[in-house]
């Protein structure tokens, strides 16, 4: 009985509100245009690119910023220049996909390749050659004329990864049954071959290792330097510092890169960027010209990475 008045009731109330004069039809008739909410334009990646500290900061910016503007008006993209004090934190934002381009040293190409998972790129043709040596240099004044000379002495290296400026001299010694522990009578690092050779025309240090690249730029732009010091010992040679690309970076990008160095030199403006920084022409490179410093590697255990830093001179 209470389920019929219920029903009962819900349909007298269904009825009363379908009653035509409490009726409102809405009309969908008359509209009004309302503005979309303006989109923001999605920014350009801009394009990473990191050089080592193969020179000091400075010198780095004014050397590389001229090729990275060129590289960035042919590839229309902004390019943000990244530098780092180690080549260990440049690998390091490279494995990670942080970078998408790096000038780096050829001691790290040879050593982390395959962990980092980088390419190669393109390399510089400096001279006629894409191969460069490690200098062992000294003051000018210095009487000393070969490494045994060194023995107890002062000793700047460049930087724990280097290959000019920390494995050869190491595999120097290691030939001659020494280590820099006991042979020098102290180290430091200058983390830039700038640096180095600064360090010894000032005779901060007795003797430094460094790219003969470098000195042989400093010596021919700006000899006040370089001319305070003297090579004692040249190295082999060995595959030049490369530029190389990231995994992450896209196959399309990394070729349009590639074909705008490698035809740089035929262009007049790409052949002035080069031509302050020495450079003759970028050639495509291969990964066997670093087997010798991969030979290195291999007969010594990969050279400690304890920093004894030098502020700079």
């Amino acid at each position: 009985m209470l389920i019929r008045v219920l029903f009962s009731l819900i349909l007298l109330s269904a009825a009363g509100c379908s009653g035509d004069d409490d009726t409102k039809k809405i009309s969908f008739s008359k509209t009004i245009d309302v503005a979309r909410p303006a989109t923001s334009p999605v920014e350009p990646q801009p394009l990473r690119v990191a050089v080592a500290a193969m020179v000091s900061p400075r010198e780095t910016f004014v050397h590389y910023r001229e090729i990275l503007d060129y590289i960035g008006v042919k590839v229309g993209k902004e390019v943000r220049l990244i530098q780092r004090k180690t080549y260990s934190e440049i690998n390091e934002l490279l494995g990670k996909g942080e970078i998408d381009l790096a000038f780096i040293c050829s001691g790290p190409y040879a050593a982390d390749r395959e962990e980092r998972g980088f390419e190669l790129l393109a390399a510089p043709e400096v001279r006629g050659s894409h191969f460069y040596q490690s200098y062992l240099i000294v003051n000018e004044k210095s009487p000393l004329t070969r490494l045994e000379d060194l023995r107890g002495k002062s000793f700047a290296f460049t930087d724990p990864d280097s290959n000019t400026g920390r494995l050869v001299p190491v595999y120097w010694l290691a030939a001659i049954n020494e280590a820099p522990e006991t042979f020098f009578g102290d180290t430091l690092y200058t983390y830039s071959h700038d640096n180095s050779i600064l360090a010894v025309a000032k005779g901060m240090v007795d003797g430094a290792s460094v790219d003969g690249l470098v000195w042989e730029y400093y010596n021919l732009r700006d000899p006040s330097l370089t001319s305070k010091t003297r090579v004692i010992r040249k190295s082999e040679e060995y595959g030049i510092p490369p530029l190389v690309a990231s995994r992450q970076l896209s196959h399309e990008l990394k070729e349009r890169i590639g074909n705008l160095l490698f035809s740089m030199h035929e262009d007049a403006d790409g052949r002035a960027v080069l031509g302050q920084l020495m450079i003759d022409r970028f050639v495509k490179p291969e990964d066997a010209w670093y087997d010798g410093i991969r030979r290195m590697f291999g007969r010594l255990e990969r050279p400690e990475r304890t920093p004894h830093a030098l502020s700079q001179p």
